[in-house]
C-alpha cells in the first residue's frame, strides 16, 4: 500500500507542512460551499438582501450538521491514528467500522427529527416574517441532504488521519468546484432561488461523499472500511473523544442563533433584518478564518496521535511547535486581509453602501484578536489528537462561556452593534487560560505515556 506520508519516520517539519497545507487549502475551499451560496443569493434580483438574511438564519443548521460529523469523524480519527502508531491495524479498522455505522445512523435521525420542526426552529434562529420563506426553502433542501454532508465531512477525517492529506483536499475541492458551477444553474437558470443554492450544495456534497467512500473501500488506505466488529465501548470512546470538537461547533451554532436574536431584539423592527444580514457577512468572513485554521490544527492531529501512540514524545513536541507557527501565521495573514481586502469581501454580498460600511466595521472588530485564536486552536486540537479530552473540553468551554457572557451583556450596556466585540474578548481570555494549562500539563502527559509503554514492553 502506497503511503503518502509516513507519520512516524518522515521529517517532522516537512510532515507538518505536507499535511497542514493541503488540509488548510481543503478547508479554505470548503468555505466556498457557504460563501458562494451567499454571494449568489445576495444578488438575486429585488430580494437579494432579504434572501441573504434568510440563508444566514440557516447557518446554525449547516454548522449543527457539521458538528455531528465532527463528533464522530474527529472523535474516531485520533483513535485510528493512535492504533496505527501502536501497530494495531485490526483495531483501527474496528474503530472506522463503528464510525461509519454511527455517521449513517445519525444522518437518518437528524433528517427525520428536524424537518417536522423547521418553522419553530427557524423563528428561534432569528427569521422574521419577511425572511422566513427564504430560510424555509434553503433549510428543507439542505436537511434532505444530511446523509451526504455527514459522509463527506465525517469520513474525510479518516482519510487525512492516515496521512493522505492531498486525497482529503481533493475530495473537498471536488465538491466546492461542483458547487460553484451548479449554483448559477439552479439559482438563476432554473429560477429556484434560495432553494436552488441548497440543492446545488447537496449535489456537491454527494459527489464528495462518493469520492471518500470509494477511497476508503480501496486498497491504498491502510485502514479501510469494513463491516462488523460493532462495539458499544468503541462508540462511547469515539463520542467522548469527539465531544470537544462537537461542543465547539455546536456552541458556535448557539452563538450564531443568540447573536441573531440579540441583533433582532436590540435592532428593532426596522433595523433588525439589516443587522442579521450584516452578521451573515461577518460570519462568512469568520468562516474564512476558522475553517482553514481548523484544517491546520485538525488535519495534523494524525501526526500527534500516531506519535503519541508510538511513544515518540519528542516528535509530538516538535510537531506542535511547527503547527502553532503555521496557525499564528495564518491568523496574522487574515488579520491583514480583513483590513486591506475587507471592502472587496463585503461587496461580494451587497451593493448597499450603508450595509457595506456596517459590515466592514463589524469584520474589523471581530478580527481584532485572531492571532491568539491560532494558538487556541492548535493546543485544544492537539490535546484532542492525543486523546486528552479532560483538558480540551473545559478549555473549549471556557472560551465559549466568555463569549456568551459578552454577547448578552455588551449590547445591554452599549447597544446592538456591541455584539461584535464578544469575539475579540473571547479570543484573548480563552487562549490565555489554554496556554497556561498547556504549559503546566503537556510534559506530564507525555511522560505518563512513555512510562505506560515502557511497562507494557517490560
Amino acid at each position: 500500500m502506497a503511503v503518502e506520508n509516513d507519520l512516524g519516520r518522515d521529517s517532522v517539519r516537512s510532515l507538518v507542512w505536507r499535511i497542514a497545507i493541503p488540509s488548510m487549502l481543503g478547508q479554505f475551499v470548503s468555505v466556498l460551499y457557504s460563501i458562494v451560496d451567499r454571494i449568489y443569493i445576495g444578488f438575486i434580483p429585488e430580494v437579494g438582501d432579504l434572501a441573504l438574511a434568510g440563508a444566514g438564519v440557516c447557518g446554525p443548521v449547516v454548522t449543527m450538521i457539521g458538528s455531528v460529523a465532527s463528533l464522530i469523524g474527529v472523535g474516531g480519527a485520533p483513535l485510528v491514528s493512535i492504533r496505527m502508531g501502536e501497530g494495531n491495524l485490526k483495531e483501527a479498522r474496528r474503530v472506522l467500522s463503528n464510525c461509519v455505522l454511527m455517521l449513517w445512523a445519525a444522518s437518518l435521525v437528524i433528517t427525520l427529527g428536524i424537518l417536522p420542526f423547521r418553522e419553530p426552529m427557524l423563528t428561534l434562529f432569528g427569521a422574521s416574517a419577511a425572511t422566513y420563506p427564504y430560510a424555509e426553502s434553503y433549510f428543507t433542501a439542505y436537511v434532505c441532504g444530511t446523509l451526504f454532508a455527514l459522509t463527506a465531512t465525517g469520513l474525510n477525517q479518516f482519510v487525512i488521519c492516515q496521512g493522505f492529506a492531498k486525497v482529503g483536499m481533493a475530495s473537498v475541492m471536488l465538491g466546492a468546484a461542483l458547487n460553484i458551477l451548479l449554483d448559477p444553474v439552479f439559482i438563476f437558470a432554473l429560477d429556484l432561488g434560495v432553494q436552488g443554492a441548497a440543492i446545488a450544495t447537496v449535489i456537491s456534497q454527494a459527489a464528495s461523499a462518493l469520492f471518500v467512500v470509494l477511497f476508503l473501500f480501496g486498497k491504498r488506505a491502510p485502514v479501510s472500511i469494513s463491516f462488523g466488529g460493532y462495539s458499544g465501548k468503541i462508540m462511547a470512546r469515539v463520542l467522548m473523544m469527539g465531544f470537544t470538537p462537537f461542543l465547539i461547533i455546536a456552541i458556535d451554532n448557539v452563538m450564531i442563533i443568540a447573536g441573531n436574536a440579540v441583533l433582532q431584539a436590540y435592532g428593532g423592527p426596522g433595523e433588525g433584518d439589516a443587522l442579521v444580514t450584516c452578521n451573515t457577512i461577518v460570519q462568512s468572513f469568520m468562516l474564512v478564518v476558522t475553517m482553514p485554521l481548523g484544517g491546520i490544527s485538525g488535519g495534523t492531529q494524525g501526526i500527534l496521535g500516531y506519535n503519541y501512540g508510538a511513544g515518540n514524545t519528542r516528535r509530538v513536541l516538535q510537531a506542535q511547535k511547527y503547527i502553532v507557527g503555521l496557525c499564528v501565521g495564518y491568523t496574522a495573514l487574515l488579520f491583514l486581509l480583513a483590513r486591506l481586502a475587507g471592502p472587496l469581501f463585503v461587496q461580494l454580498f451587497t451593493r448597499d453602501q450603508a450595509l457595506s460600511q456596517q459590515a466592514l466595521e463589524a469584520i474589523h472588530i471581530s478580527t481584532l484578536a485572531i492571532l491568539p485564536l491560532g494558538v487556541q486552536y492548535e493546543l485544544v486540537d492537539g490535546f484532542t489528537g492525543m486523546g486528552q479530552v479532560q483538558f480540551s473540553l473545559p478549555l473549549s468551554f471556557w472560551r465559549k462561556l466568555v463569549y456568551f457572557v459578552a454577547i448578552f451583556s455588551l449590547p445591554a450596556l452599549f447597544g446592538a452593534q456591541a455584539v461584535f466585540y464578544a469575539e475579540p474578548i473571547s479570543d484573548v481570555l480563552g487562549p490565555l487560560v489554554t496556554i497556561l494549562v498547556y504549559a503546566c500539563t503537556i510534559r506530564k502527559v507525555l511522560r505518563k505515556r512513555e512510562a505506560l509503554l515502557a511497562s507494557h514492553r517490560a
